[in-house]
C-alpha cells in the first residue's frame, strides 16, 4: 500500500506590514514533493483556512528558484494544488503516514494556534506516523499537545530556522516572534548547524525536522527512511 504524506502550508500573504509580502517559500514544499513523488508516494496539501496558498516572492528569484521550483511553476496541475487545498476539515489524519510542515514566514502567524492542524497532528504521532517540518514549519508543532497534556516538542530534538538566519534575513524586526526561543521554552532541545543556511536535519525516534530552504530534499529522505521501517 502506498504511504501518504500531508503537506501543510500557510494561508498567509503578507507580515503585518501589508507591503512586505510573505507566503509558502516554494523549494521547501517542491523538493520534498519530488522526493516522496519518486517513491510514489500520495500527496495532498493542507492549509489553517483552505484555498490559496501564497508564494513568498523572495523564494522566487535566483538563486532560490532553482530547477525543481521553475517545474511547479510551469505545471498548471501543480499550481492548481496551491489555489485549492484542503482545510483541516477535510482531513482524515488516520488516512496519512506523516505530516510535512512547509515554511515561509507566513507560517509564524497562522501555524501556531490552528486547532485543526494541532489536531491531525496530534492523531497521526498518537497513532505511529512521522510528524516532520523544515525551516518556519516548525512553528506549526510549538502548540501541539499530546492527549497526556504534554507538548510534542517537549524533551525531543528539533531543529528550524534559527534566530541568527532571521538576523541576517534582515526580518528579525518584523516577525512576531523568535522561534527558537520559543521553542526551547516549550523545553525542546534545539540544534542547529555549525553556520547559518547550512543544511541541516534533526531526527528524534518519529520527530523529523530540518533547519532551512536547503534542508528540504535531506528532511524528506528521512522521513522517506522511516516510513520504510514501518
Amino acid at each position: 500500500m502506498s504511504r501518504r504524506i500531508l503537506h501543510v502550508a500557510t494561508n498567509i500573504s503578507h507580515f503585518d506590514n501589508p507591503a512586505h509580502p510573505t507566503g509558502l517559500w516554494l523549494s521547501e514544499l517542491t523538493h520534498a514533493w519530488d522526493v516522496f513523488a519518486a517513491r510514489g508516494y500520495e500527496q495532498r496539501i493542507v492549509s489553517p483556512k483552505g484555498g490559496k496558498v501564497p508564494l513568498d516572492p523572495r523564494a522566487l528569484k535566483w538563486p532560490m528558484r532553482d530547477t525543481s521550483s521553475r517545474a511547479w511553476l510551469a505545471d498548471p496541475a501543480k499550481m492548481a494544488l496551491l489555489s485549492a487545498t484542503a482545510c483541516p476539515a477535510d482531513i482524515n489524519p488516520q488516512d496519512y503516514d506523516a505530516t510535512y510542515f512547509t515554511g515561509g514566514h507566513g507560517v509564524m502567524w497562522d501555524f501556531p494556534n490552528s486547532e485543526g492542524l494541532q489536531a491531525i497532528t496530534r492523531v497521526v504521532w498518537e497513532k505511529g506516523g512521522i510528524v516532520s517540518a523544515v525551516c518556519h514549519g516548525y512553528c506549526g508543532l510549538l502548540n501541539t499537545r499530546l492527549e497526556d497534556g504534554s507538548f510534542l516538542v517537549s524533551g525531543r530534538k528539533i531543529t528550524g530556522f534559527s534566530w541568527t538566519e532571521e538576523r541576517l534575513a534582515g526580518v528579525s524586526g518584523e516577525i512576531p516572534y523568535n522561534a527558537e526561543a520559543e521553542v526551547k521554552a516549550r523545553k525542546a532541545l534545539y540544534e542547529k548547524a555549525l553556520l547559518p543556511f547550512m543544511s541541516h536535519v534533526v531526527v528524534d525516534g518519529k520527530l523529523v525536522t530540518g533547519q532551512n530552504p536547503f534542508s528540504a530534499s535531506a528532511t524528506a529522505g528521512k522521513v522517506a527512511s522511516l516510513l520504510g521501517g514501518i
